[in-house]
């Protein structure tokens, strides 16, 4: 169905075409004044240069077109041009109808057909996740259920780092620990010799410990440098062990996302774009943009008007062995083979936007993907400590992901645990109100900002929290339940009785414009602002209105379908935020 504004924008447009001015003139938008109206437009004032004719003028002829709408209960001019629109409850419940039987919910669905790609999560092979991992996780998990709730084919792929240096210096370690391994036997059979089981404990250890060797040990880094080029040119018994390595691994990463409600359509790695570095280097020939430089292949990426230097980018370094350019850039031609996007979208940390503008110039220098297919960074910030620091464990240290999640799940049964509300074991209900915090801590922020990590505020029973809205959703729960209504169930007020009725109602009429806002923006934060205002207008309308023994049937009635819709509607805020809601709190 149609964006509310729209609709409201085509009547206007019409009255502007009555009175003999130009249609283009009569956008609508949301007013910023809820007191004096609900909607505004403005078009009076561009109006006044074309005419040469006072705005206001312009303004109460409008006006005085829209009187009698059906659609309008006001329609007033206001020096010194501006337009006030109210709509009428009527008209309101109508919207309310309509948004209840659609598909989507009232979600706008894109006017084309289009390919997303979404590049999120960046985990790597033998390296636990941790902070760090969060943001990229659940921001693009969200854009990702964002996309696809407005009609687009979306792809997730979690792009595992687990084809460079930090493989090189782990199976190295390993070498140096395991000379006895199979793998390391110049005979090695990957059909007949068998490689002893991974203890996870010792694996990630091993990076941290061989990174810091191969700043000391001179002999070892050269080791590790050839032991990169093995594993890229598949070497049997190091290949062999990084398959090993890199199975554990996945195992790994995904029990963590799997608690965080985040999954991928692909579990591709830079190892899957491999296959394509040879044709990236032909083509980068053919068009003449490779040169050398030190020894290592690049390619020039400046332009005319930077106001910054962009360095050339490295496609192949001086031992021929490739790095994350490489693999970024083969794996732009993978997906252009494989999904042909129409735009590719990668969620990684701020301090990488150098990085991605190198990639994306050269991809459209080389023509890797058409010139309309849109390559964009989704930058975003740091979570932080009280001190506006990189948020660390007690001692200092970088928090493990899963560490993070055992603490907001930790806290929450904290909150639960003299629940009177759930029966049974509370594990489940803890999980999911712990994550909700968490999450939408997060996500309720710009991507691109900072934010401060204070799990007391994120998990408050009051505010702009996720834990305040599983509590809105279990509260309309016990409505509906005492009521007989199932949760599924397609109701909407036939009628609107009351002011903060009313607020609500035109919440949940305006809720699918949050989704194409989060889209357009690239930010979840939008789906969190509208699902926090209709659960605000919710608990006003609840505390004001004794809904379940309202004695009126026609009152009570519309009331109870009001409550249902607006459920759903929260329902689906969460769900594209990743957030499960419960039963009861």
């Amino acid at each position: 169905m149609k964006k509310l504004t729209d609709r409201l924008t085509a009547a206007v447009s019409a009255a502007f075409e009555k009175c003999g001015y130009d249609p283009a003139l009569g956008a609508v938008t949301v007013s910023n004044r809820m007191d004096l109206c609900q909607f505004q437009c403005n078009g009076a004032l561009s109006g006044a240069k074309i005419y040469r004719k006072a705005p206001i003028m312009i303004a109460k002829d409008v006006a005085e077109a829209l009187s009698g709408s059906e659609i309008f209960s006001k329609a007033e001019a206001v020096s010194p041009g501006f337009i006030n629109l109210s709509l009428t409850d009527g008209f309101l419940a109508s919207v309310l109808s309509e948004i209840s039987e659609d598909e989507n919910l009232g979600v706008p669905q894109c006017e084309k057909p289009e390919t997303v790609v979404i590049d999120y999560g960046g985990p790597n092979v033998a390296k636990p996740l941790h902070i760090g991992h969060l943001r990229s996780a659940i921001i693009g998990e969200s854009l990702k259920r964002t996309a696809r709730a407005t009609g687009r084919n979306v792809i997730g792929d979690v792009h595992f780092g687990d084809w460079g240096t930090p493989y090189g210096l782990t199976i190295a370690e390993y070498k140096v620990r395991h000379p006895d391994w199979s793998c390391f036997k110049p005979d090695f059979d990957p059909e007949k010799d068998e490689i002893p089981e991974i203890n996870e404990a010792e694996l990630y250890e091993i990076y941290p410990s061989a990174s810091a060797k191969s700043k000391e040990d001179g002999e070892f880094k050269i080791m590790s440098r050839q032991t990169v080029v093995d594993l890229q040119n598949r070497e049997p018994g190091v290949y062999a062990l990084w398959k090993k390595i890199k199975d554990l691994s996945v195992e790994s990463v995904k029990k963590n996302y799997e608690r965080l409600s985040v999954d991928f359509d692909y579990w591709y790695g830079e190892s899957d774009s491999d296959g394509y570095t040879g044709e990236l280097i032909e083509r980068l020939n053919e068009k003449g943009l490779l040169y050398e430089s030190d020894g290592a292949l690049v390619v020039d990426v400046s332009e005319e008007g930077d106001k910054v230097s962009v360095p050339p980018i490295i496609v192949k370094k001086s031992d021929g062995s490739s790095i994350y350019a490489t693999f970024d850039l083969a794996t732009i031609m993978q997906r252009e083979h494989d999904f042909n996007p129409d735009r590719i979208w990668y969620l990684a940390d701020k301090r990488q936007a150098l990085h991605f503008v190198q990639v994306f110039r050269c991809a459209k220098k080389a023509g890797l993907v058409p010139e309309s297919t849109e390559l964009r960074h989704l930058a975003f910030g740091a979570m932080t400590g009280p001190d506006g620091r990189p948020y660390k464990t007690r001692d200092g240290g970088v928090m493990s992901l899963e560490s993070l999640i055992d603490t907001v799940e930790e806290a929450a049964m904290e909150k639960l645990r003299d629940s009177e509300y759930i029966s049974g074991d509370k594990t489940e209900a803890a999980h999911r109100i712990g994550v909700a915090a968490l999450k939408f801590g997060d996500l309720s922020n710009q991507p691109v900002k900072d934010y401060i990590f204070d799990l007391d505020r994120f998990l408050a029973f009051d505010g702009k929290t996720g834990t305040y809205l599983l509590y809105t959703v279990t509260r309309i729960n016990s409505i509906l339940k005492k009521a007989g209504i199932g949760y599924d169930d397609r109701l909407a007020p036939s009628e609107i009785f009351g002011g903060g009725e009313r607020d609500l109602a035109l919440l949940l009429a305006l809720s699918g414009e949050s989704f194409e806002k989060a889209f357009a923006d690239m930010a979840p934060s939008a789906l969190c602002d509208s699902a926090y205002n209709i659960a605000s207008a919710f608990s006003k309308f609840y505390r004001d209105n004794r809904i379940l023994t309202e004695e009126d049937p026609k009152k009570r009635g519309c009331w109870l379908a009001l409550c249902s819709l607006t459920r759903r509607i929260l329902v689906k805020l969460l769900d594209c935020l990743a957030i499960e809601t419960v039963e009861n709190m």
